[in-house]
């Protein structure tokens, strides 16, 4: 009987580990899109009384778009200082992932699709004087800035996805919110260093 080399075996999980990695990369842009939106909506209503509401989106989005399973603790009702801490914190998150969000915009529009939205002449160009070889190498140029800007997204919306199981009465680390605040931080030195580039 026939031996099957090792490597056969190795192929579908591998696979399987890259369908992985992309379908939470691209859960991750979808969820920390919602990140900013969803934060304002809850400092808008619940002072009003809109905090279970706000608490039940936020629940949603980590069981929905993430695929996360729902807490221990779901019958946890968080008060209104809570929630709203957790919208500061949530739209401090959502600002960031704006950042790595428009990187991910870019690579469509100056790396995919670089030969459609600047008409030339690309004799300056990285790539030119040719549409093409300036086209090629923008999208190779973008492939690992997009990569870094998934990443980013992954990492964000694994930090907010522990914030979330706070209000359901977890205990998250005690770097959580350090973290989210050197995150604020480092994506505003980063928005200024990059206006001051423009």
């Amino acid at each position: 009987m026939p031996t099957v080399p090792a490597q056969s075996t190795a192929f579908p999980t591998a696979r399987a580990r890259s369908y992985q990695v992309v379908r939470l990369a691209g859960r991750s842009l979808a969820y920390c899109a919602t990140l900013a939106p969803v934060a304002v909506l809850a400092l808008v209503t619940a002072p009003m009384g809109g905090a279970g509401a706000a608490v039940a989106r936020w629940r949603a989005l980590r069981t929905g778009l993430l695929g996360m399973p729902p807490t221990a603790v779901p019958g946890r009702r968080p008060g209104t200082v809570a929630v709203l801490g957790h919208a500061l914190l949530s739209l401090l998150l959502g600002a960031v992932a704006l950042l790595p969000l428009g990187v991910q915009l870019l690579m469509v529009l100056r790396g995919a699709l670089y030969g459609l939205v600047d008409p030339g002449p690309y004799d300056h160009s990285w790539g030119g004087p040719t549409r093409a070889g300036a086209w090629v190498v923008h999208f190779l140029v973008g492939l690992p800035m997009a990569a870094a800007g998934l990443a980013a997204l992954i990492g964000i919306a694994a930090v907010h996805q522990r914030l979330t199981r706070r209000l359901d009465g977890e205990r998250g680390p005690r770097w959580l919110i350090p973290t989210v605040a050197l995150m604020a931080l480092a994506g505003a030195l980063l928005f200024v260093a990059w206006t001051r580039q423009i």
